[in-house]
C-alpha cells in the first residue's frame, strides 16, 4: 500500500490542512451529486459518508461529506477538522440534534448520533490510530480533543 503512505504523509502536513478544508467536502459533494450518491471522491482511501444533520442554531438541514470508520452496523465519525483548531461545525450540529442520516453506497439511512467518552471513547481511538495513522499528527498539533462519535442504525 504505498500509494496509502504516501496519502497518510501528505494528509500530515500543514499544508495539506490548510489547503484540504476548502477543496476536498466541495469535490466530494460534487461528485455525490453526478453519481447519483454511489461515489464519493475522498473515499477512494478512506471510507466516506454524506452526514445530513439539522444545523445546531439554524435548524436547517445540512449536508457534509466526512471520512469514516465502518464499525459494525454503525460508523464513527472523527471531528478532526484536518487538525485545525476549533471543532468542526458539524460536531456541534450533532450534539444538539443527534438524529440525523447518512448516504453510504448510494443508500440514505437515518441514523443517531451518540458523542463518545472515558474507556469508549479511549478504545475507539486507538482503532481510529490504527485505521489512519495521520489522525495521531491532527491531535498532537492542537490543544482540543478532537470529538468521536459513533453513528447507530436507527
Amino acid at each position: 500500500m504505498v500509494g496509502a503512505r504516501i496519502v497518510q504523509r501528505l494528509s500530515s502536513t500543514p499544508l495539506f490542512a490548510k489547503i484540504a478544508p476548502h477543496v476536498v467536502p466541495a469535490l466530494d459533494k460534487a461528485v455525490h451529486r453526478i453519481t447519483r450518491g454511489k461515489v464519493i471522491l475522498s473515499a477512494q482511501m478512506l471510507p466516506g459518508v454524506i452526514l445530513t444533520a439539522k444545523g445546531a442554531r439554524s435548524g436547517q438541514l445540512r449536508r457534509t461529506p466526512l471520512a469514516c470508520m465502518p464499525d459494525g452496523d454503525g460508523w464513527v465519525l472523527i471531528g478532526s477538522n484536518f487538525g485545525r483548531p476549533g471543532h468542526p461545525a458539524w460536531t456541534a450540529n450533532l450534539l444538539k440534534n443527534p438524529e440525523a442520516s447518512v448516504s453510504w453506497k448510494g443508500r440514505e439511512i437515518p441514523v443517531r448520533a451518540r458523542l463518545l467518552a472515558g474507556e469508549e471513547r479511549a478504545a475507539v481511538w486507538r482503532a481510529v490510530l490504527r485505521f489512519w495513522p495521520p489522525y495521531a499528527t491532527y491531535q498532537a498539533r492542537i490543544e482540543r480533543e478532537i470529538r468521536l462519535f459513533r453513528l447507530e442504525r436507527r
